[in-house]
């Protein structure tokens, strides 16, 4: 058995994620072939990949569409790379491939895997799993609630009374899913300690700890340019010969931004360093809107110092 291991081929596996199929290309082999994207179709695939020895599994971030495959790929011990589409894009980009079909994608995906080597996704437990699944979806119930209670001002009485209706049954919805987000949250043991440290800063609330625990695992592994830079609150250089460009943040992860931009506007009011913060920032003439993502970045850089010490807030 360990010599059929050794004479395995080594391959790079690309996947175009679709709703209703599966491209897969096998880079090394220039092996192409089409599955649909159910459980049968992705155990097809994954038994045609036992006979080689697969270096990554490489697909892109589709919001759910690849998560089957992920899962079951984890199964069977194969590393799982789910990349952001951009840079994907961006690789096809810089080598002249204009063109795009499910086939090409597939290709591309396989051969973005085999050259840059992407760093493999971590496997998530199910709890962990349920917990990203309720953040996400309490994230969808408030955008909802906002947007009703944005017409409730610009309505007529005649509609009133529907807009209450559903922003009651909004936020009995929310609390219903805070109430399970919260006992899959005590489940997973090795959140208490980091919570507990999280929980003693002024301005940081349950969502926001769940946010961060759940989607910022790296918060206190990285320094505090790197977690700035992941978070997306690090302002990019923008400068070229003489020219010097305006500095903003962009990229990183948008759904932890969202979450600790609300986070922020709360810590400007209660917390007394954040708050302090802000107030020189806005006095020495900063916009408003830019004080704010950079104490955003203050906020972070604090947490992820807390994270790393294990230490309660003291400032």
């Amino acid at each position: 058995m360990a010599n059929l291991t050794k004479r395995k081929t080594v391959v790079n596996v690309g996947v175009d994620v679709g709703k209703q199929y599966l491209d897969i290309c096998i880079h090394e082999k220039d092996i192409y072939w089409r599955e649909e994207n159910t459980v049968t179709g992705i155990k097809r695939i994954l038994k045609r990949l036992s006979h080689y020895h697969v270096e990554r599994l490489v697909m892109e971030a589709t919001g759910r569409y690849e998560f089957e495959l992920a899962q079951l790929a984890y199964t069977r011990d194969i590393p799982v790379c789910i990349v952001k589409p951009l840079l994907v894009r961006r690789y096809a980009g810089a080598n002249d491939q204009l063109a795009k079909t499910d086939k090409i994608d597939a290709q591309i995906i396989a051969e973005f895997g085999a050259v840059l080597k992407p760093k493999t996704t971590p496997a998530k437990s199910k709890n962990l799993i349920a917990i990203k699944d309720l953040i996400t979806r309490r994230r969808q119930l408030v955008n909802l609630r906002t947007q009703e209670m944005n017409r409730k001002g610009i309505m007529g009485k005649g509609i009133a009374t529907s807009i209450k209706r559903t922003i009651k049954h909004l936020n009995t919805e929310i609390k219903r899913i805070e109430k399970r987000l919260c006992k899959h949250v005590q489940d997973q043991a090795e959140w208490t300690e980091r919570q507990g440290l999280l929980k003693t800063v002024p301005g940081v609330g349950d969502t926001l700890i769940y946010t961060l625990l759940a989607d910022l695992p790296e918060l206190g592994e990285l320094n505090n340019k790197e977690i700035s830079k992941l978070v997306g609150v690090a302002p990019i250089n923008r400068d070229s010969g003489r020219m010097r460009g305006k500095r903003k943040i962009q990229g990183g992860r948008a759904g932890i931004r969202t979450v600790l931009y609300m986070a922020t506007l709360s810590a400007t009011q209660c917390n007394p360093v954040i708050k302090a913060f802000y107030k020189k920032l806005v006095a020495q003439g900063k916009h408003k809107k830019v004080a704010l993502t950079a104490c955003m970045r203050k906020f972070i850089i604090i947490l992820n110092t807390m994270m790393k010490n294990k230490t309660e807030w003291a400032y």
